[in-house]
């Protein structure tokens, strides 16, 4: 990962960035946990802020922080970083689930990854988290222009290709339909959508919420040539969602990830 690092840091002071709502202070994300060890990957949007502020939007320290800030390494600026704080960052990466994981977001997730029979919390079998923009907002994605999102896709999208490319990843699991949207942008790529009845869920006006499976394999991302194929599987829920999924709903995206990835992981 720290060819991966070394241009997302080098990026952080760029014009394009300085006009989003990119916490600034805070250290790229590249990966949630040991991504050279894991066969497994999900995919998000982009790390939460809360992984580097409490309620109150004081920035997280000692015990509590999850990710290292310009103030946590001592610097005034990331150009200032070397080899030293790189391997810092990193290890804060490599070790996220051993720390002070987000579990309120992880532990869900990893209902869907452990159809796989990894686990980010695993030792044996770990799983990791990637996000196709590995910088933290200060504002939810969904409250960004589209201007601002499309700068933050085409300022990373090759990023997620070297770090995929440099990894042992065989299965990607993509968590959410922005996602799917999202991920098929950067990659050029069109995924097999499947309507997905047991996916379904319930609403009290009748109207339920219809599950869709996405299925396809990439060997390329944002230019970055990959070589080997790697499964891509997702689902239309935000399973973190407030709104509720269902459990049965949860159980059944579960079994289907299991069902298709254990060709490729066997």
């Amino acid at each position: 990962m720290h060819l991966a690092l070394a241009t997302l840091l080098n990026r952080m002071d760029s014009a394009a960035l300085a006009s989003t709502s990119v916490i600034k202070w805070g250290a790229p994300v590249p990966a949630f946990g040991d991504l050279s060890s894991c066969l497994v990957a999900t995919v998000g949007l982009n790390p939460s802020n809360r992984e580097f502020v409490d309620d109150a939007g004081q920035e997280l320290c000692n015990a509590d922080r999850r990710f290292h800030t310009l103030s946590s390494l001592g610097l005034s600026a990331w150009s200032d970083a070397d080899t030293r704080h790189l391997q810092l960052i990193l290890r804060s990466c490599c070790t996220y689930f051993q720390n002070n994981p987000y579990d309120r977001w992880f532990k869900k997730l990893d209902q869907i990854v452990c159809g796989t029979a990894a686990s980010f919390y695993a030792d044996l079998y770990p799983a990791c988290h990637l996000d196709l923009i590995p910088y933290a907002t200060s504002a939810k994605w969904m409250d960004l222009d589209q201007r601002e999102r499309t700068v933050l896709l085409d300022a990373s999208g090759d990023a997620l290709g070297l770090l995929l490319r440099d990894s042992p990843v065989r299965v990607v699991i993509l968590n959410g339909k922005t996602v799917v949207q999202q991920f098929q942008y950067i990659t050029g790529t069109v995924l097999d959508e499947k309507e997905m009845p047991a996916w379904s869920l319930p609403r009290e006006s009748g109207n339920n919420i219809s599950g869709f499976a996405y299925m396809g394999n990439i060997h390329q991302l944002a230019g970055v040539r990959l070589n080997r194929d790697i499964l891509v599987l997702g689902y239309n829920h935000n399973i973190q969602s407030s709104f509720g999924v269902t459990t049965e709903a949860i159980r059944a995206i579960r079994d289907w990830v299991a069902e298709y990835s254990c060709g490729v992981l066997r």
